[in-house]
């Protein structure tokens, strides 16, 4: 169980001096880490690989592989729902779960199930942490993670692998930037309620934009740390497309120099989309589809 839910506030993690109830409701301080649920972890450990992940840890009981760079963690989930489910595992990867940093997990998780979020049942094993979460889009889920610091959730549920620096280090400075979700066809008032009522969310003016792919509505979610904060990206689909799937597309990746990082990364394998639509430049760049689904956005950042 979570240290939040038994210790005293004295225990818990210190509150710094930007924090504001007000403006940041839940407490949150940024991505703990994000989770892809895949029946071809391999493959995509590799592509993580190239783009400067290293594998650090493996669950205790569970097919899960935990990689990091720098502040950056990726879990890669290939444990199937149950023993006859096997095959239910996407071979194409997606984003299944976003991990947000929290000062204390309960008081989030109570503050969002009675605004209306719909909790996701856990069933941790002996010795496993009881994280809270509940349903995101498409079938995702949103955690709430309060040990995140000297002592976090990776030391109880987590086996360091031998031989590989518990801290690599991240290519270019490359840091969480945020997540780009697709949404159906006039949906974006409702999505921009939901992340604002939960999450204390705000639309940032359509002027002002990131990257090289600036469709849709820029959400901030805001953090009591400077330079833990995120943006969310809304995605509707153009009118005349044939379908309606609601998920989380991609993750964007902050660099302080962009083409520093291009080049980085392509000299370990990762090849990125050149055309007239979106092309490498100094303000961002996107990679190519990997497996089906894995594309990783840079956008020119500071952190």
């Amino acid at each position: 169980m979570s240290a939040q839910l038994v210790e005293p506030e004295a225990a818990r993690e210190p509150l710094q001096p930007a924090w504001s109830e007000a403006a940041n409701p839940l407490g949150l301080d940024g991505i703990e880490f994000i989770e892809y649920a895949t029946g071809r972890p391999q493959a995509l450990g590799h592509v993580l690989e190239m783009m400067g992940f290293q594998p650090v840890a493996r669950h205790r009981s569970r097919e899960v592989l935990l990689y990091r760079q720098g502040g950056l963690n990726i879990v890669i989930n290939a444990q199937p729902p149950d023993e006859e489910a096997a095959d239910a595992l996407p071979a194409t990867p997606v984003i299944a779960a976003l991990a947000l940093r929290v000062h204390d997990a309960r008081a989030a998780y109570r503050r969002v199930l009675d605004r209306g979020a719909w909790e996701v049942p856990t069933h941790p094993e002996v010795m496993e942490l009881n994280i809270p979460a509940i349903h995101g889009v498409g079938g995702s889920r949103i955690y709430f993670v309060d040990r995140y610091r000297e002592f976090s959730i990776y030391d109880v549920d987590f086996v360091p692998i031998p031989s590989v620096p518990r801290d690599p280090p991240a290519i270019a400075g490359i840091h969480f930037f945020g997540v780009v979700q697709y949404i159906g066809f006039g949906r974006t008032e409702d999505w921009v309620a939901f992340y604002g009522e939960l999450l204390g969310a705000q639309a940032i003016p359509p002027e002002e934009r990131f990257g090289i792919m600036p469709a849709g509505t820029l959400m901030r979610v805001p953090a009591r740390t400077p330079g833990n904060g995120f943006m969310l990206q809304l995605i509707e689909p153009k009118p005349d497309f044939i379908g309606d799937e609601e998920r989380l597309q991609r993750i964007g990746l902050g660099a302080p120099d962009v083409l520093a990082a291009v080049d980085a990364l392509r000299k370990r394998g990762i090849e990125f989309v050149e055309s007239t639509v979106a092309h490498t430049q100094e303000r961002g760049a996107i990679t190519k589809s990997y497996l089906g689904s894995a594309v990783f956005e840079l956008v020119q950042s500071q952190l």
